[in-house]
């Protein structure tokens, strides 16, 4: 199985792909650069995909860092309010349970699914589908699994629960002092991992080396 110089994806010599442009439609025939180099539309100048350096390996290291910081997230207090000698502090975790309990079940379960299993889906997810690309092979049902992980990145919604905490700390710091703890700043690191797990590889390169690596494996 003979694939282009080793910079480039590990496409297939045998096998022709067509994109079109996002701005203008006009269609192209997908062809191979170097790590750092970037297609362009020939007719609008568009950027049409781009072969990100070491991808797979800055993607890997993206989402691993996050799931390691969503435990700081979960289980560390997020941040401390000190209103008239009344400290109050709790994690993630229990500030949901605490809404839940109150009568906020639908904040509750909506902070719950789209700030915390949600993201944390993202990142496994990223892992499940990249480790075993960067050895050349594939777990199962990873076509299906690529498909809902692009179909639900637009529901992620960890940056609003951001802003709504930023909004919330605003009014908070004329009734009490408020002081920001591991949780909180563990929150805007997740963020960042998420950006640059997506920003690490594109998605033609991620689809162009699944490809590659199912039809490797029904080969042997």
């Amino acid at each position: 199985m003979q694939r282009h110089h080793k910079q480039s994806w590990p496409r297939l010599l045998d096998s022709s792909k067509e994109t079109a442009c996002h701005f203008c439609d006009t269609l192209f025939e997908v062809e191979l650069i170097k790590e750092g180099e970037e297609a362009v539309c020939q007719t609008c100048g568009q950027k049409l995909y781009r072969n990100r350096p070491q991808s797979l390996q800055h993607a890997i290291s993206f989402a691993l860092t996050g799931i390691l910081l969503f435990s700081l997230l979960l289980f560390f207090p997020f941040m401390r309010l000190d209103a008239q000698g009344i400290i109050i502090e709790m994690p993630v975790v229990q500030a949901v349970k605490h809404m839940f309990d109150t009568g906020g079940w639908f904040i509750a379960l909506s902070v719950a699914l789209f700030a915390i299993l949600l993201p944390l889906f993202q990142l496994v997810v990223i892992l499940y589908i990249c480790v075993p690309l960067f050895y050349g092979k594939t777990l199962p049902y990873v076509v299906q699994i690529t498909r809902t992980l692009q179909t639900l990145q637009p529901w992620i919604m960890i940056e609003v629960f951001f802003l709504a905490t930023v909004v919330s700390l605003i009014k908070l710091v004329k009734l009490a002092d408020v002081e920001l703890l591991c949780g909180f700043w563990s929150l805007i690191a997740i963020m960042i991992c998420i950006a640059g797990a997506f920003a690490a590889i594109d998605r033609l390169e991620l689809w162009d080396r699944i490809e590659v690596a199912l039809q490797k494996r029904n080969e042997s």
